[in-house]
């Protein structure tokens, strides 16, 4: 999707999001999962942060695996995430510079696994992406979600 080498060409938008996580897994990391998936699918980036002058660098991960296995079983949580659409494939560290990072490729969710939702309720915790944000949806575009199905 992108090339990792060059992350400097790239920022931030409808498909690419970047997180520090040099503290752990960031609370908004979830948010932005079910955004992608609600929308057009994108890929997060752990161990990247976005400059003032809005490019992306990476920052290196003190222990990218261990990232990765918390990432891994929270997904797999159904309290904590709705459905896990992810396959092995789609989480993967780089090194780039020197410096450790994270993808996590989401996909599209097909229309019977949305909404794609964190914290155990579809009406506070389901999210679509706008632009370079994530905003939480609606009742009316939940339910549009659920009756696409």
């Amino acid at each position: 999707m992108i090339d990792l080498m060059h992350l400097e060409k790239y920022k931030e938008n409808n498909r690419i999001e970047a997180k520090k996580a040099i503290g752990g897994l960031p609370v908004s990391l979830w948010e932005t999962y079910s955004a992608f998936a609600n929308t057009l699918g994108g890929i997060i980036l752990l161990g990247v942060e976005e400059c003032s002058d809005k490019t992306l660098h990476a920052v290196n991960l003190p222990d990218p695996e261990w990232l990765v296995k918390d990432f891994w079983d929270i997904i797999n949580d159904p309290r904590r995430v709705s459905v896990n659409i992810l396959s092995d494939e789609n989480v993967q560290i780089h090194e780039v510079d020197g410096k450790h990072i994270i993808s996590i490729e989401v996909p599209r969710a097909k229309p019977s696994e949305k909404p794609v939702y964190i914290n155990g309720s579809p009406f506070t915790g389901t999210y679509k992406r706008s632009g370079d944000g994530d905003y939480r949806c609606s009742v009316r575009e939940i339910q549009a979600m659920i009756a696409g199905r």
